[in-house]
């Protein structure tokens, strides 16, 4: 049985993702033996789907809103639980990295090591402080997440709609690329806010418990456009990161698939498949970490010395400081980061029935996507 081309939904998805539950789909109408009630026959050019057990919220179509909307719920989870997890490990990068501010009170010796961070904060401020900040880490976070991951998803497509099937083929990395710093664009206006409280509470001693005091007391103090004082640094952070993340776990987790997996991604196992995704995502993220790290020190010297400028934070910290200070910790606090976001995205997107993200095009989607 084959559809019309008026009856396609788009050709572009097919080889960004794999699914085999197009193909089965057919299947199950050419033969009339599938277990459950086959859908009336279309006669309007729409899709059809059908619903499966392991599908709680029933068949999600690809590319439709309720697919935007299940990726952005899985980028919610992905950033915001992740970032909440790592808390310790970001409270005591930021400290590194503003320790050589002469307007904050941190003592440089105490925080010039990784080992040294931590016990400074477990004598000083005992268990519960290595989770100061943890709530503007969540919010933040968990809107960036969600922005950062369903705009993804929307870009990539209408970037491949618009470039078309043997250009979205042949330059798909670029696409990741488009999409993926598009997203973050939009991604990192609604992380701002937070993150500025968040690199305050974190860094100032004495200046907010949290969010609840640190918010009102941040925007009396620097008024509400101060929240986004750190904007033009963070995208120069977060627009590197992202590209970087997305494009080269899609290169890396294809290359998985193509050269060190010898069964083709539709037949391995979906928990194998996570686990490609959480080693891609780790290797992806310390490559970002070195991409974005310079941008990182930056944004952590704005969001805590008043009326500072970029200029500043170079004389400051050095062009090398920038690039070093704290690097160790990031590349090992992100690399984890990175894997378990995609790990956990994937595994959201396996929950409610879609595909894992990345891997080698079926051949049948290269053939449609040539015709």
């Amino acid at each position: 049985m084959a559809f019309s081309d008026k009856s396609r939904h788009s050709l572009i998805p097919n080889f960004l993702y794999s699914p085999s539950s197009s193909t089965n789909l057919l299947i199950s109408r050419a033969t009339n033996h599938s277990s459950f009630s086959a859908p009336s026959p279309v006669t309007d050019g729409s899709n059809f789907v059908v619903p499966a057990p392991s599908e709680p919220f029933g068949k999600i179509e690809m590319y439709s809103p309720r697919f935007y909307a299940a990726c952005t719920a899985g980028g919610i989870l992905s950033c915001g639980l992740t970032h909440m997890a790592v808390t310790p490990l970001d409270l005591v990068k930021c400290n590194m990295q503003c320790c050589l501010l002469i307007v904050l009170s941190i003592d440089p010796v105490k925080y010039k090591s990784i080992s040294s961070g931590f016990g400074v904060l477990l004598k000083e401020q005992g268990v519960r402080g290595f989770f100061r900040g943890w709530v503007p880490t969540l919010l933040g976070y968990s809107a960036q997440g969600a922005c950062k991951f369903g705009f993804y998803e929307f870009f990539k497509k209408y970037y491949s709609d618009i470039a078309g099937p043997e250009y979205a083929t042949k330059y798909k990395t670029l696409i990741y690329l488009a999409g993926s710093a598009s997203a973050e664009v939009i991604a990192d206006v609604a992380l701002c806010p937070m993150e500025a409280v968040k690199v305050r509470v974190q860094t100032q001693p004495g200046f907010a418990r949290g969010l609840g005091d640190g918010l009102p007391k941040f925007v009396r103090s620097e008024g509400a456009l101060g929240l986004y004082k750190g904007l033009v640094p963070l995208w120069g952070r977060q627009i590197p990161y992202t590209m970087m993340k997305f494009a080269s776990f899609e290169t890396i987790v294809e290359m998985f698939y193509k050269y060190a997996i010898p069964t083709p991604k539709n037949e391995c196992s979906k928990s194998f498949q996570l686990g490609v995704s959480f080693a891609g995502g780790y290797v992806a993220g310390v490559l970002c970490a070195i991409v974005s790290h310079p941008a990182d020190n930056l944004v952590s010297f704005l969001n805590n010395a008043k009326g500072a400028s970029v200029g500043d934070a170079v004389k400051k910290l050095g062009v090398w400081g920038l690039f070093t200070r704290g690097l160790p910790l990031r590349i090992v606090m992100i690399g984890t980061l990175t894997g378990a976001q995609w790990g956990i995205y994937d595994a959201f997107k396996v929950f409610v029935g879609l595909p894992t993200t990345g891997g080698a095009a079926p051949p049948a989607a290269i053939e449609v996507a040539k015709s």
